[in-house]
């Protein structure tokens, strides 16, 4: 069973896609989030701010499910430039303490609205 779902008060999707999705109700798989605000507009700002609001908006994401970042199983990371890498890791270990999921981290040519950066995580249900 599969359970596709929007949040209120997360930044709305910008393409044909639903916030997450709940397979069989053990598993959340949260699209890829870029730094948006509630509204939709991209705030900019380097890797760090990027990072401080994605995970902003992750979190609003989990606590629709009663989940938190404590939840997150996998990480991926998305920069359009390697030497951010050491900024966005300083935003993502402050976002998520000593908790450390799995983590793929890739560089790409381009994301969404001109983001430096877009991460998506799997979590636990539980």
């Amino acid at each position: 069973m599969v359970d596709l779902f929007d949040v209120d008060g997360a930044p709305p999707a910008i393409g044909p896609y639903s916030h997450a999705a709940v397979c069989n109700g053990n598993v959340l798989f949260l699209s890829g989030q870029i730094a948006l605000d509630a509204q939709g507009t991209f705030i900019g700002g380097d890797a760090a701010v990027q990072t401080r609001q994605i995970f902003a908006n992750i979190s609003i994401i989990l606590a629709s499910r009663g989940l938190q970042l404590s939840d997150v199983l996998k990480t991926t990371v998305y920069l359009t430039s390697m030497d951010d890498f050491g900024t966005m890791n300083i935003a993502y270990t402050h976002a998520l303490g000593t908790h450390k999921p799995a983590r793929t981290t890739v560089e790409v040519s381009g994301l969404p609205k001109g983001a430096c950066v877009e991460i998506e995580v799997v979590a636990c249900v539980s």
